[in-house]
């Protein structure tokens, strides 16, 4: 999952790869627990979209958790259409390595969602997750509403105060409107699931963060 031609730039629009009108043909179902990959799913469910690292190991953490519905790897937040996993690792399409997670917010809220993204990865790192270096493994909170959006900018708010005392830098995590959700190829979709001794690089800080965080953190700002 990491390659020499990994870059730290973001590639410029004009720059970027082409990409095609083509979209990626995506499984059936989720190979683990067989819901679908792909909408409409079922009333009352909501949507995450997050970036921490390699998602072959992000996306583990997320569909281990419950009240998750069923999730999804992909690219986003680049400029490359319908990209390859290839040229997404070669730094010009400006994507990142993505999970979509569908979850029922009766069993787990978006803030206990928050909390498995904020410790499983180390979100100061910039373009790189450990020793996995490039654009693609950039962290990244895509929000599909204003309330996710609050939820997530107070979440890292209190978390970066908790880094800050362990030692840490900087929260480098990028909070954007959810941009739209390329798929990637169906052998990376649940892929330590299908090969369970497969690479995972994903390591968080080993500070907690605690279900609540934000609104912890709004209430410290009133």
């Amino acid at each position: 999952m990491w390659g020499s031609r990994a870059k730290l730039a973001m590639p410029s629009k004009d720059k970027a790869l082409p990409g095609r009108t083509e979209r990626m043909r995506v499984p059936a179902a989720h190979f683990v627990n067989r819901r679908p990959l792909t909408a409409p799913f079922p009333a009352g469910l909501e949507t995450a979209m997050f970036g921490l690292g390699c998602f072959w190991g992000a996306e583990r953490k997320f569909w281990e958790a419950p009240g998750v519905f069923t999730t999804a790897v992909g690219y986003a937040a680049g400029f490359t259409p319908n990209p390859t996993y290839e040229e997404v690792c070669s730094g010009l399409t400006g994507h990142n390595e993505v999970v979509l997670v569908v979850f029922d917010p009766k069993r787990i809220s978006y803030d206990g969602i928050l909390k498995g993204f904020w410790e499983s990865h180390d979100p100061t790192q910039g373009m790189r997750q450990g020793n996995d270096v490039g654009t693609q493994y950039r962290s990244g909170i895509y929000v599909y509403t204003s309330e996710q959006r609050r939820r997530a900018e107070a979440s890292r708010d209190a978390y970066q105060s908790l880094l800050a005392k362990a030692g840490y830098g900087p929260i480098t995590t990028e909070i954007l409107e959810a941009p739209e959700f390329y798929y990637a190829e169906d052998y990376h979709q649940q892929y330590l699931a299908k090969n369970p001794g497969g690479y995972c690089g994903l390591g968080g800080t080993g500070v907690a963060c605690p279900t609540g965080l934000a609104e912890a953190a709004s209430r410290g700002a009133s």
